[in-house]
């Protein structure tokens, strides 16, 4: 026969197992501590956005990797993947950059389908 310790060990052990598994615990800090203000807006639907961020005297890269945890976050979210497809300047072929009227930069993009 087993004690109720027992059982409520067991118990105890099982639940914090599931907890760790589905990611249910305190996670600490972050692993990417991003210096800069990302905020992402969505567009038409949910898988189109726009990400705004606040990064004064900042690199592009920078600012590429900001708009990327933030939309990466989005994503997974809403498809569970983090396939993004990001607007391209033509010109270049790279991320297109806009600038908001305080000169802030402003990517889109758009959660792609799975």
């Amino acid at each position: 026969m087993i004690s109720t310790t027992m059982r409520t060990t067991v118990l105890v052990g099982l639940v914090l197992s599931l907890a760790a598994g589905c990611g249910w615990r305190d996670r600490g800090p972050r692993s990417v501590d991003l210096p800069f203000t990302a905020r992402l807006s969505t567009g038409e639907t949910w898988r189109d956005f726009t990400v705004l961020v606040r990064a004064p005297g900042a690199t592009l890269v920078q600012v590429r990797e900001s708009a990327r945890f933030v939309a990466t976050q989005h994503c997974l979210d809403r498809t569970g993947s983090s396939e993004i497809d990001w607007s391209l300047d033509p010109a270049t072929g790279d991320w297109a950059v806009n600038r908001t009227d305080r000169g802030e930069p402003v990517v889109a993009g758009s959660c792609a389908d799975r």
